[in-house]
């Protein structure tokens, strides 16, 4: 597992999320240039036996451009009608800029559901990973013909994440309006360091984001942090860097400035990947200190050790299980449904069978269904000593 940055031709396969911004103009369109020399620079990396992959924002910006609507929020419905006509003009250019360096490009929509569900994860990644192997460039996008505010990603920067660690990818790049992670947001604080190196998203590192800078962005720093906890949990590094300038990549490679978040040391299984990078838990354990030093040296985790039981959830729906502290530490399968749950928490695994009037299963969550989101306290501690040494 790489601990340091590489040039990105020496990776195998790379993720390129763009912002809205970066593409379109509010008033003029899409911008053909930065699109054509974007292209040029995917071309390059290809020609050097890297896979590539696009996550492009844009289709409602670029469809509210070519409906010609007013400036300002839109409702859901004109949002998802602007989407119709800009999904359509977004592929087209795509696929008319990449063309020119004689590479295919194949159009993916995705919604929530399609990476949150097991089976249509499986399938949307069987479906790019035949692309790849045809020699095409999967270009994705969340579908906002479709999603709603209850059902979406509502960002691209932990779509992009969702995909890398669906593809088995070992790098993110997260290309915006900003440069990379600061201490503070720099538009804010005059006095904000930028940070070139994160070896680990501490809590400390968390707070350091800041909201979307940008009307065309429905993201921000929040997102792209979540997205390297993702992306980073499952063994892929990432790469924050602006991409204002024409040939984004190639001004990374020639050394502009930009933030690199170092994989995981210890990257969890696929399965276990897909549990971690759910967005939406159906509910949540909440445990005692004892039950949490337990999970952190691999055990499952029992009723006697849960607190308190949220939510409403059925066996094999993901759940977040939260420490002592207030903060989340792990995911998992619930091996209950929520009513269940509620009945033998803090009960011994010996008094199921006499609660619920059938021998259930001694653990509350595997540990085989389980995987750690956050790093114990003593190592937060050490990042933080790291970090102002």
């Amino acid at each position: 597992m790489a601990t340091t940055r590489k040039p990105l031709e020496k990776y195998r396969r790379i993720v390129i999320k763009i912002g809205s911004a970066l593409l379109v103009d509010r008033k003029s369109g899409l911008k053909r240039a930065w699109l054509n020399a974007m292209c040029a620079d995917i071309a390059a990396l290809r020609a050097k036996g890297v896979d590539v992959l696009v996550v492009s924002s844009g289709a409602i910006a670029l469809g509210r451009s070519v409906l010609d609507l007013a400036p300002g929020v839109l409702k859901l419905e004109e949002s998802q009608a602007a989407a119709a006509v800009g999904q359509i003009a977004l592929a087209r250019a795509w696929s008319e800029s990449l063309s020119t360096g004689e590479i295919v490009a194949g159009q993916i929509l995705l919604t929530l559901g399609d990476t949150e569900e097991r089976r249509r994860y499986l399938n949307a990644r069987a479906t790019i990973n035949q692309l790849l192997k045809m020699g095409a460039v999967p270009i994705i996008n969340e579908n906002d013909t479709v999603a709603t505010t209850e059902i979406r990603y509502g960002d691209n920067d932990r779509l992009a994440a969702r995909v890398a660690t669906m593809t088995g990818a070992d790098l993110l790049v997260l290309l915006s309006d900003i440069d990379g992670l600061y201490t503070a947001p720099p538009h804010l604080d005059p006095d904000a360091r930028f940070l070139e190196t994160i070896a680990e998203i501490t809590p400390e590192i968390e707070a350091m984001a800041g909201g979307a800078a940008s009307e065309l962005s429905r993201g921000g720093m929040r997102t792209k942090i979540d997205a390297g906890k993702i992306a980073t949990g499952a063994g892929c590094a990432m790469i924050i860097a602006s991409g204002k300038a024409d040939h984004p990549l190639s001004a990374i490679g020639a050394g502009a400035r930009s933030s690199w978040f170092a994989p995981s040391r210890s990257p969890v299984t696929a399965r276990k990947t897909w549990i971690a990078g759910q967005l939406l838990p159906a509910g949540n354990l909440i445990i005692d200190a004892g039950a949490e030093t337990a999970l952190r040296s691999g055990k499952s985790l029992l009723p006697a050790g849960v607190r308190q039981v949220t939510g409403s959830f059925s066996r094999g729906d993901t759940i977040a299980i939260i420490g002592a502290e207030g903060r989340e530490v792990a995911r998992g399968l619930a091996g209950y449904d929520a009513d269940e749950a509620r009945q033998i928490a803090g009960k011994k695994s010996a008094e199921i069978a006499v609660i619920l009037g059938y021998a259930g299963r001694a653990a509350m969550v595997h540990r085989d269904d389980m995987v750690m989101t956050a790093p114990a306290k003593r190592d937060m501690d050490a990042a933080r000593s790291d970090a102002h040494a």
